[in-house]
């Protein structure tokens, strides 16, 4: 008997030796494998990165991020046509052939046309409303719905303030002026400039001055007061128009190979979207902070800025809304992502008329 009580004890000894080992070989292999998972991206931009807001919140993105990720998440940036032209990163990034892009939605407009909603929309909400809508209104989930079908997984990483409505090299003093000018426009809102008589084409960024100084187009809108300064149309347009009716708020995307997406832990995934999150604070911040300075300095170079009158501004809300309807016909996807932003604008306008003030 004694025997096999020691026996049996020398047994459980062993057997609890082998466990020990077993459960620190595993602690080893999950630290190193920690370790190997690092992750390396390129990450292709649209925007050039000196570019003030939009380009500049790519490069602070990626060095944020590293912080964040305590550089377990290594992020490089690719300026406009490094790795491919600023409108192929969406083909780019779906194939694998790039692991990331710095873009806006509404540039593929031609390939999933719902995927403008999350760009800007003309007559929209502004940044406030965007963001609930993005986050707690359904938004977010579509968004990523209908980019998973084409391999690609999106986080909103930027939001600025609303945009200017266009240079021109005349002054526009009724629709009728509008009709007939050749003109660089984006989103859904080009095509409410072509359903009041303009013949818009989509530039991007760093092609637009050209194409403006040379005469392939008579006109252009891009984006808020302070990049436009940055990229000198003052120097051929002087008349600057405003509200920016059609992006009274723009988001811009980070967006990733889902493979790649797939392959992060729980915890790289979270540290991207709250570095995102975090990029979408301080972007708003920039854009609101940065455009009395760049106001001044654009009448300074003898820019006159304009407001649209009324009636031009309900010509073009009254195109929008026949834009959008035929577009919702067309497409089944536009249609339930526009139906979710409308069911939550209509709740939301309650509130919107009680709490703020007009």
């Amino acid at each position: 008997m004694k025997k096999i009580l020691i026996h049996t004890f020398i047994a459980l000894i062993a057997t609890t030796f082998l466990i020990s080992c077993d459960n620190s070989n595993d602690t080893n292999n999950t630290d190193t494998s920690s370790k190997a998972q690092t992750v390396r991206w390129k990450m292709a931009s649209t925007f050039p990165g000196n570019l003030n807001i939009i380009g500049e919140g790519g490069i602070n993105f990626t060095k944020r991020l590293e912080t964040v990720s305590g550089g377990n998440i290594k992020v490089k940036f690719f300026e406009p046509g490094a790795l491919v032209p600023p409108l192929e990163i969406f083909d780019a990034v779906s194939s694998g052939a790039v692991d990331a892009g710095w873009s806006t939605a509404g540039y593929w407009a031609g390939k999933i046309p719902a995927v403008q909603f999350f760009s800007a929309v003309p007559f929209g909400p502004n940044a406030s409303e965007f963001l609930a809508w993005y986050h707690e209104g359904g938004g977010k989930e579509l968004w990523e719905e209908i980019y998973a079908r084409h391999n690609l997984h999106p986080v909103q990483c930027e939001i600025i303030s609303p945009e200017a409505s266009g240079w021109f090299r005349k002054e526009i003093t009724s629709i009728d002026d509008i009709k007939g000018l050749k003109m660089r426009f984006f989103g859904l809102g080009a095509k409410v400039m072509d359903k009041v008589g303009a013949s818009t084409q989509l530039l991007a960024g760093g092609d637009i001055y050209p194409a403006l100084e040379l005469g392939t187009i008579d006109a252009t809108e891009f984006a808020m007061p302070s990049i436009d300064l940055d990229l000198g149309f003052y120097q051929i347009a002087k008349h600057y128009y405003f509200p920016g009716w059609h992006q009274p708020a723009s988001a811009l995307e980070l967006m990733v190979n889902l493979d790649k997406w797939n392959a992060l832990s729980d915890s790289q995934r979270a540290q991207i979207e709250a570095t995102c999150t975090e990029s979408v604070v301080k972007s708003l911040a920039m854009a609101e902070s940065r455009q009395p300075k760049a106001l001044e300095e654009l009448q300074a170079k003898g820019v006159t800025l304009h407001r649209w009158s009324d009636e031009i501004l309900k010509t073009l809300e009254d195109a929008w809304l026949e834009v959008v309807k035929e577009e919702a016909a067309k497409d089944e996807d536009f249609a339930k992502v526009w139906a979710s932003l409308s069911e939550f604008r209509k709740s939301y306008k309650t509130w919107k008329d009680l709490g703020f003030v007009d």
